[in-house]
């Protein structure tokens, strides 16, 4: 039987959620799953769908997702092992007031110093986990998102800051996590900073990570 997605988006579309839902869309055909594409935030509440996901993409940057009690995405992914999987800011600069998303995701975005256009280094640790096993360091020229991130996460990859000007420059320099992992309840997590718009959500060796990180993420 073939696993079920449910891809979300929406939201600012400075990210262009459209053009990076039928990305995630084909790629998850590639992969052999059957998928639920939807432009509305109905689906995060509907506790039938939710269940029924094996994985659940978000692809919504901003906005707002009431704050209901039980809220169906949150009981799928914590009590059925719904995985969820996305990237950005649509996935972890989602409902900037919503804190138990912020919980369940790992981390949220707070800036991205040099804004778009900033080329800076992906560095993967090696042997950390099999999304990201065989790939090697690499450069990606896009924002470059400093979060606010949950130390339980799993880290997959780093990059190191200042590259761009800005009030965290004093700091001196840090490694902010990039690709993570994590649990929620029984549901699985995978988080990207990368891919701020379509062209590159599949520059190499993004597009791949992405795959992994979806197979990963599914119940």
């Amino acid at each position: 039987m073939s696993k079920k997605a449910l891809i979300v988006w929406g939201g600012w579309s400075g990210h262009q959620p459209k053009e990076v839902s039928e990305i995630c869309e084909r790629v998850l055909k590639l992969d052999g799953f059957e998928v639920e594409r939807f432009d509305t935030l109905a689906p995060l509440h509907d506790m039938e769908k939710c269940n029924a996901a094996d994985l659940i993409v978000p692809i919504w940057t901003m906005g707002g997702l009431d704050d209901k009690p039980g809220d169906a995405v949150f009981e799928a992914v914590r009590d059925h092992g719904t995985g969820i999987a996305g990237c950005h800011g649509g996935m972890c600069d989602a409902f900037r007031g919503h804190t138990e998303w912020q919980f369940m995701t790992g981390g949220q975005w707070v800036a991205h110093p040099g804004n778009d256009g900033t080329t800076y280094r992906v560095r993967v640790s090696t042997g950390s986990h099999p999304i990201v096993q065989g790939i090697q360091d690499f450069d990606y020229t896009s924002e470059q998102y400093y979060m606010h991130t949950d130390p339980s996460n799993r880290v997959l990859a780093t990059t190191e800051f200042p590259v761009a000007a800005g009030p965290h420059v004093p700091n001196g320099r840090f490694d902010m996590p990039v690709l993570w992992t994590r649990f929620y309840g029984k549901g699985r997590v995978f988080y990207s900073s990368l891919g701020h718009q379509a062209d590159v959500f599949e520059i190499e060796p993004h597009l791949t990570i992405m795959r992994r990180g979806f197979l990963w993420a599914a119940r």
